[in-house]
Formats: C-alpha cells, structure tokens, sequence
C-alpha cells in the first residue's frame, strides 16, 4: 500500500528538512525517510518475532505514574521524586503533551531541564519512558503553518482548542514532529534511565480534517489505492443515485458526520488510519537506527470514537510491546481492551495510563489494586497511574490523581505503594505471566466501521442492530469467566496455526486476506466459529453477489439469505438442553453440506440455529444469530470439550484467576465476600497464611494460593464426558 502523499510533494518537504538540519546525518535521514514515507510498511516484514534481549522481559514488573513535569516547580519535583522513591515506583512516563517545552519555538530546542528531571530520576531508580509529544502540536507550528490547523465539514478553519486539533496528514506537521521526534531520541537513547520510547499520545482521538489540500491527499491516496477512475468508479459503485466520476477531480472528501454511501464512508477511515500508521512507523523505523536497544511502548488508542486507526492489520510496524490507558468499567471490557492491544505479540502488556481516580471520580479504596492484579492475570508487566499530581488547569483538572491539587499525598499513593511492593516479591514468583492462547477471536477495523457507516439514510444502520464490538466482546466474555486466555487479532493479518479455535463474531467486512486465512485454517485442520452478520460485504463494503457468507459459503457448507426479528428473546435447544437468548434477530441458515447442530424452538418453521460443517480436515460452525454472551456460551462450552481446551481454575462469578508456577492468583472483582472451594491444606502467599478447604476474599481482594501437599494448584484440564460435536 502506497502512502498518499506525491513524490514531488514528498521531495518538497524532505528538501526543506534537509535544508533545515544540513549535514552528514541529515542526508541518511532524508534518504531513509524517503524509502519511509512513500511505501508503507508491511507487518510481515516487520514483525519482532522475539523481545530484544535488552528490553523488559521475564522476572520484571513495573509500578509507577505518568508524570507532567511542566506543571510543577523545581522543588515540587524533587519533593515528588522522593514520594516516588518512597512509594517503590520504578518507572514513570514522561514527555508527553509536552512538545513546546522541549522546542518552544521552530528549530530551538531546549532540553536542559528535562535533563536534570531524568537524572533525578536515574538517583533515585525509576526508569524513564520518554514519550515523544507529537500531538498536541505547539501555537507556534499553527501559527507557522497553516495546514497544521483543522478544517470541519462546512470548510472553516477551527482553531486548536484542545489537544487533538491537529491536521496529522500536513506535509509540514509530519516534518516537524520526525524532527522532534530524531532530536528526543539521539538526546536521550543513551540515557540509563530510560527503558522505552512511546509516540504520539492517544493519536487515534484526533480529527479528521477538511482542508483542500487534504482532499488532493485523499485524491492521491485513491489514486495509488485503485490505480484508474473505472476501478474507483467500480469500489464506490458509482452507477447507483448518478454519482459516476468523470476523473479522479470529480472527488470530494467523503462526510464523516452526515449522509454518503458506505463505500466511501470505509475509505475515509482507511485514509486516515493509513495517515496515521505511516506517522508511527516512520517514528518507529527512526527508533530502531537511533536506539534499537529500545522498545516502542506507546498509548495510542486506536479504537477512540473520533477518528481511530487500523491497529491489528499494521501494529507489528511500530509497536514492540502492546499498551493502553486501562480506564475499565468493568472486569470485562477492561480484559478484552488489553486483550486487543495485546494482538498476538509475544511481549506483556503495559498500561501505561491505569485508573487511579478519574474525571470527576476521585477514586474507591482498593478499586485500583484490584485492577492492577486483573492486569497481571492478562499478561500485564507495567502499571503506571494516571496520574501523579492532580492538574490544576487544563481540560482534566477535575481528574484525581495520586497527589491532591494541595500537594497533599492522597491514600492513592499508599494503594500504588501496596501494589509496588506486591509485585517487587510476584516478579520472582512467575510473573509477567506470558499466556499461550488456544483460541483466537477475530477483530477487524473494517468491521467495525463499516457495521456503523454515516447517516442518516444508509440502511445499514437499520439492518446491522447489534453493535460490532458488543458482539465481539459477547464472544470474549464467556471464554474470560473461564479463565482462559485469549488472542484478538485481525485473521487476515496474523497467524492463525497456534490457535484450536478461531471465533469469528459478526464480521461483517470479508476481505480476500482473512477468507483465505480461514479457509486454509480449516481446511488444515482447524475450528472456526462464525456468527451472523459476518461476511456480508466485500473489502469495498459491497454486498456479496455469490451465497453467503461471501467466498466461504461452501467452507461452512451453507447459503444464508433470509433473516427475521421476534416480539421476543429467542430460544434454542442443543444436545438436548434449551438454552434461552438476548437477541431477537435470526438468520435462516440453508445447508448444502452442513448438518445441523441446534435448532431454534418456538419459531413458525424449522429453522438451524447453529450448522456444522466438515471442511478438509477441519471443522466450520456457523451460529445464526448476533454473538452475544447467552447466545456463545453453550456451543463455547461444547466446542471446550470437544477440542480439548483447557479452562482455568474454577472460581465464582466476579472472581477471576489463572495459574503460574504451581500457584494461582485469584481476583475478587466484586464488592461483596467470595468463597471458593480449594480442598485440603494451602498458603495464602500474599497474607502469609495457612488454610484449608475454603479461600474467603474480601470485596476486591486478591490472593495467591498454593497448595500444601501438592506443588502444582489446580492446573487447567482438558474437559472429559461430553457429547463431542459433530459425533
């Protein structure tokens, strides 16, 4: 995939780089950049099989804060570092939000008092991530270059009132933040402080913009895409209202809020997240010559509301350890968001943003711990709060932090010392755990837009009721209250080989990639799980015109067409058992090759509610109905069984737990008492007590157990003594 800007323009701007900085370095630069920015890089080429032996790695936990360093006086800083030290926190992150303190005006840079910051820092052992602050972009740059700036839909320019009115596809935005971004990392890269470099806070919150010259890179950006008019004409189907396209001038950028037709709606959103991707991966690439040693740990949420970015078809380019600002409302969208960041990268997870307090929130004793634990089951190796000091201006000055407004220590900070001494002593007890996932569920950007495209007239939005990642949280959530790990990957994108179950939830965008992953998968000797709504539409957003679902109908051995609504909840029967759903949205499954699995009760006529197909060597199972929790939990249930997969430790609902080392940590994400049944002698390694048949945990309390007279706890067994599908 070719990146959008045009080579001239491209050479423009190295060119005015390049006269900018002068010299030796300056030319490999602009030669490297070049290469860089014009083709985007695929994650096949650069995937990081295996952790750099430098970087974070096994026997290792970090506990500390992100840090604004801006906001205090030098000595509140250092009164800060001293509770820092006192509170065991061995990393902050820093740099962030930050760019005009680093280069308060155009090619002046001052560093000198971040350097006292890191070097009193490295005193009192605490790693540094320097985050490098590409947006918000200073006035300065703004004012300097006007196509810095946003402009909406009506065409006005709107000023950068907040923190992410940036225009990021600007030729000269995109200069300034490599040059920043080169001056940050040759400074610090040798800094023994530092543990790693993150790009680019939440870049996936930022705007779309409207500019004339963002539409001529939309323009060239198509033009690489599809190569000629017709083909474009054709991916946009153009034939339909008279919208044909005389050229490539004909185009105008497609309406992010208000009406178009999807096609074009999912090529905005492509545009955007292939801008924003080249960004971080010519910030990445610049990493690895300038401080390989490094790793890229960075906060990007890539699935905000605004804008986002293609995350699991292209992280692998600029992402050496998955991480996120971890803000949960509950136990299972907090997992299945550090799940996704995760993808199936082999490093641990970080959160390098984690709930302390929160707007308007100021924080529930132990709430925090208790998450931080939950992160530990997932994989997670940092917890750094969000954030130190309360701010006291600014758009979250009523976001609590560990230290009040008055620089008074808030018992925040004695809950993050807890957590900092906790895993001081769980770092030579197994963790980081590094989970080794059975089943796969797959997550695609194109999905998720294209299920929800622009109004008000796409019918669409009539059509797809259950929104998308609902429905792949739905078949998340079953498999995470039975302790079993799981990866979240783009199927098109990542290897499928590792895995005894791929769930496919309500896919809606099939690309040629992912179909042809999951037909070999099966034909291989794979499982596949595939819900209604997937494979209805094509990578342009079209509807299939061959059986349903597209260019699988015969791996899953059906044609799908009909789908209906009932008055109420459906109901279907499997193995004998009924089993009562939340949805009200069927389809009609018509098997060719399948058999069927389930059938739904209570409906006029004899409808399949779940097929099964043989296909090769493989299985591909097909359940005619929006993933939702009730809806997967009994074929999970059967497909554990019959697959041989192995489920955690058994514990209550809200209590959470997996096994590492002959220990299991158990997580008590309720707030009320849970007790579970471990029978015999064993030690609570956490109070330091011993105990026998029952583990009694508090609201939000944890624990890590280990049997008496057995130095293995309740390892994960395969299922024995049920039905096996398709027998």
């Amino acid at each position: 995939m070719h990146f959008e800007f045009s080579p001239a323009l491209y050479l423009e701007e190295r060119m005015t780089y390049f006269r900018r900085i002068q010299g030796r370095i300056a030319c490999k630069l602009f030669l490297h950049l070049a290469t860089m920015s014009l083709t985007l890089i695929s994650s096949a080429e650069t995937q990081q099989s295996v952790a750099h032996a430098k970087w974070p790695g096994p026997g290792q936990l970090f506990v500390g804060a992100c840090y604004q360093p801006v906001d205090r006086s030098p000595e509140e800083i250092d009164q800060d570092i001293a509770l820092m030290k006192g509170a065991g926190f061995n990393v902050v992150r820093m740099g962030d939000l930050s760019w005009d303190s680093f280069e308060p005006a155009e090619g002046q840079f001052n560093f000198e008092w971040f350097d006292r910051i890191i070097d009193k820092m490295q005193a009192a052992g605490i790693h540094v991530i320097l985050d490098i602050p590409g947006p918000p972009a200073p006035i300065w740059l703004h004012r300097a270059y006007p196509g810095v700036d946003i402009v909406n839909q009506s065409g006005d320019r709107v000023p950068p009132a907040e923190r992410y009115m940036d225009d990021i596809s600007d030729p000269d935005y995109r200069r300034e933040v490599a040059i920043l971004g080169e001056a940050m990392m040759k400074r610090y890269a040798r800094h023994p402080a530092l543990i790693a470099v993150g790009y680019d806070n939440e870049i996936g919150n930022g705007y779309m913009s409207y500019s004339p010259a963002d539409r001529l890179r939309f323009i060239g950006w198509l033009k690489n895409k599809y190569g000629s008019i017709d083909a474009l004409n054709k991916a946009w189907a153009t034939q339909r209202w008279s919208r044909r396209l005389a050229s490539f001038d004909d185009v105008d950028l497609p309406l992010a809020d208000g009406p178009g037709p999807s096609e074009r709606f999912l090529d905005l959103h492509r545009f955007w997240s292939d801008t924003t991707v080249s960004l971080l991966a010519g910030l990445d690439q610049e990493r690895r010559r300038i401080a390989p040693d490094l790793p890229a740990i960075s906060n990007l949420w890539d699935n905000a509301p605004r804008r986002g970015f293609d995350y699991l078809s292209t992280y692998k380019s600029y992402v050496s350890y998955g991480a996120e600002g971890f803000y949960p409302g509950d136990p299972v969208s907090g997992a299945f968001g550090a799940t996704m960041v995760k993808g199936d990268l082999p490093t641990p997870i970080w959160f390098n943003e984690f709930t302390a307090g929160g707007g308007g929130f100021y924080g529930t004793p132990g709430r925090s711990r208790m998450y931080a634990y939950l992160g530990l089951l997932l994989g997670s190796q940092a917890t750094l709060a969000w954030t130190f000091n309360s701010h006291l201006g600014g758009e979250e000055q009523a976001l609590f932090g560990l230290i009040d407004h008055d620089n008074t220590p808030s018992w925040k900070l004695d809950e993050f010392a807890h957590i900092a001494s906790d895993f001081k002593r769980l770092q030579t007890l197994g963790f980081p755990r590094y989970p080794r996932p059975e089943v796969a569920i797959a997550y695609s950007f194109a999905s998720f837009v294209d299920s929800h495209p622009n109004g008000p007239s796409n019918t669409t939005l009539q059509y797809f009721k259950y929104p998308y990642t609902d429905q792949v949280q739905g078949a998340f959530a079953p498999l995470f209250r039975d302790n079993m790990d799981v990866s979240i990957i783009n199927v098109g994108h990542a290897d499928l080989t590792p895995y005894k179950l791929v769930v496919v939830p309500a896919d809606f965008v099939m690309d040629e990639a992912s179909a042809t992953a999951l037909r070999e998968y099966v034909r291989a000797g794979g499982a596949v799980l595939m819900t209604a709504f997937s494979a209805k539409v094509d990578e342009h957003g079209q509807w299939f015109n061959t059986p349903l679902p597209g260019r699988l109908s015969d791996v899953f051995g059906i044609k799908v067409n009909a789908f209906y609504e009932t008055p109420k909840p459906l109901s279907y029967e499997l193995d004998g058992k009924s089993y009562q759903t939340d949805v009200r949205f069927y389809e009609v499954p018509e098997p060719s090759t399948a058999t069927t699995l389930a059938r739904f009760k209570d409906l006029p006529a004899d409808v399949p509610a779940i097929t099964i197909n043989q296909f090769g060597k493989g299985k591909a199972l097909y359940i005619a109905m929006p993933a939702s929790d009730k809806v997967m939990q009994p074929i999970l249930n059967q497909l554990i069984a019959t697959l041989s997969l192995h489920r955690g430790p058994e514990t209550p609902e809200g209590v959470y737990a997996r096994s590492v080392q002959g220990r299991t940590l158990y997580v008590n994400s309720t707030a009320s008492s849970q007790s579970i049944p471990l029978p015999g002698l064993f030690h609570a390694t956490l109070s330091d007590r011993d105990m026998h048949d029952t583990l009694q945990l508090k609201s939000f309390e944890v624990e890590l157990v280990q049997t008496k007279n057995n130095d293995a706890l309740m390892q994960a067994k395969p299922n024995a003594g049920q039905t096996k599908i398709g027998e």
